[in-house]
């Protein structure tokens, strides 16, 4: 047998069994999932009149709570399409988007699609630390899978809406619908859904009040 092809077979046996090695080393680390339903959500402090209205709001962090039979269809299908678009096929995790991900930094591509489903995402923005580290994205690749199993898609969409980051403090897309348009987000056009839900990648960069043109372009 030659020497290379030795080689590549040791490879292939070596990376499921560290795989499988790094799953039983962090999985009994892994959050339960009791708790991420009922996880507590940015809002500011609200002043009220005697008679229940509204007549000030203080904090820098603006959150909104929507459940996922208040999301017009075409927001979800604008954010599908922009954040991943076989989210309802996936069970958690896209090799074929980690690969290109990965392709992308290698050859230094000006376009940055991203690796990360939304189960990943909200794996990530409920539970973990933006650093980067093998062990980190490793954990989030196994809290993605157990929240697969423990959750339904049309839960795992709505916690994704509910806590990601969409600029000028605004986390979530009620939030965003507020901060950005003076709207609740029933009101809102396709096209500005479509602007909202081009966000998460570079908040500041597409900016649809601060950077327009970027924002059409995205």
């Amino acid at each position: 047998m030659r020497p290379i092809f030795l080689i590549i077979i040791i490879i292939l046996v070596s990376l499921p069994m560290g795989f499988y090695g790094m799953y039983l080393y962090i999985a009994p680390a892994l959050p339960e999932m009791s708790s991420l339903k009922k996880a507590p959500l940015l809002k500011p402090l609200q002043v009220y009149t005697a008679d229940n209205q509204l007549i000030a709001e203080y904090g820098g962090k603006l959150s909104i709570p929507v459940e996922y039979k208040q999301i017009p269809p075409n927001f979800i299908h604008a954010f599908l399409a922009a954040e991943d678009s076989s989210f309802f096929e996936h069970s958690g995790i896209s090799f074929k988007g980690l690969g290109r991900a990965l392709s992308e930094s290698v050859t230094g591509s000006d376009v940055q699609t991203g690796g990360s489903t939304i189960t990943m995402q909200v794996a990530k923005n409920y539970y973990l630390s933006p650093e980067r580290t093998l062990k980190r994205k490793l954990t989030e690749i196994f809290l993605a899978r157990k929240i697969e199993q423990n959750l339904s898609k049309e839960d795992i969409l709505s916690l994704y809406v509910n806590k990601i980051f969409l600029g000028k403090n605004a986390y979530g897309i009620a939030a965003a619908a507020k901060i950005y348009y003076n709207k609740s987000i029933n009101e809102l056009s396709i096209a500005q859904m479509a602007m909202i839900a081009g966000l998460p990648k570079a908040p500041s960069k597409y900016n649809p009040v601060v950077n327009p043109e970027r924002a059409l372009e995205r």
